[in-house]
């Protein structure tokens, strides 16, 4: 049912998005791996041999327009359409409260974070309006953080509460362009992103505890029921997390 379909995942080298890279690509989807590191885009394709003609490597920086631009159009030109975007690059950038961050921190992640999904949900709105037949599937990488933050993670945390904002968005405005919008908000799956908190993570007492994980390879695994459903109906919201991290009660 999947094959000949076509994704973008974003941030496609490493953690999360190369997990679901892969993913899509063992269910048989073409897929545009995008991120900065060529040599890690690369590693990323190698993982699924038999299906490096259904890769493509397409080093992206999100934060800029002409090279999120020249993302979407070489998927175009070399199959087509876009039946997916997996919105999912994104920086935990420095840790610090309002009162630490600096102006230029704060820009940088919400260059990354925010502004970056906004561009690649902008363009990925424009070739799913337009191709024929219409319509596509834009899955954007929230947060447990987009419910509750973690102590001096100001940036971060409202950058993810904003995805929010943009999923409801893209859902709503997508409706006459058969365009469905949904949201994964991921808890402590264990990536090299997350690798301090298993080690030990600040807590909102002030202490600092170890943090159960989990096996991100489970996300993949929500991700590809969510791409996998039919247009007509949608996964607007999914959490999924450690089942003992503190979340529920976080605080």
């Amino acid at each position: 049912m999947s094959a000949g379909r076509v994704a973008v995942v974003t941030g496609a080298g490493s953690g999360i998005g190369r997990e679901v890279a892969v993913a899509l690509l063992g269910q048989g989807w073409r897929v545009a791996l995008a991120g900065r590191r060529e040599a890690a885009l690369r590693d990323t394709a190698d993982a699924v041999p038999e299906s490096a003609s259904s890769a493509l490597v397409a080093p992206t920086d999100v934060t800029e327009d002409d090279s999120v631009a020249a993302l979407f159009a070489a998927v175009r030109e070399r199959w087509g359409r876009l039946d997916l975007l997996v919105n999912n690059a994104g920086t935990f950038g420095p840790a610090g409260s309002v009162d630490e961050l600096t102006p230029r921190q704060w820009r940088e992640v919400v260059e990354v974070n925010l502004t970056g999904m906004f561009l690649c949900a902008h363009h990925a709105v424009l070739a799913m309006r337009d191709q024929d037949p219409a319509g596509g599937r834009i899955i954007n990488n929230g947060s447990i953080s987009a419910h509750a933050p973690r102590p001096r993670s100001v940036a971060y945390t409202a950058t993810k509460h904003a995805i929010t904002g943009l999923t409801k968005s893209i859902s709503l405005d997508g409706r006459g362009h058969n365009v469905a919008c949904g949201q994964i908000d991921i808890g402590n799956a264990a990536t090299e992103m997350t690798s301090g908190i298993a080690r030990g993570a600040a807590q909102a007492d002030g202490s600092v505890a170890a943090e159960p994980t989990f096996d991100a390879a489970h996300v993949a695994e929500a991700v590809l029921y969510m791409a996998g459903l039919p247009l007509s109906a949608n996964v607007q919201f999914l959490t999924v997390t450690a089942t003992t991290m503190p979340f529920i009660g976080r605080g």
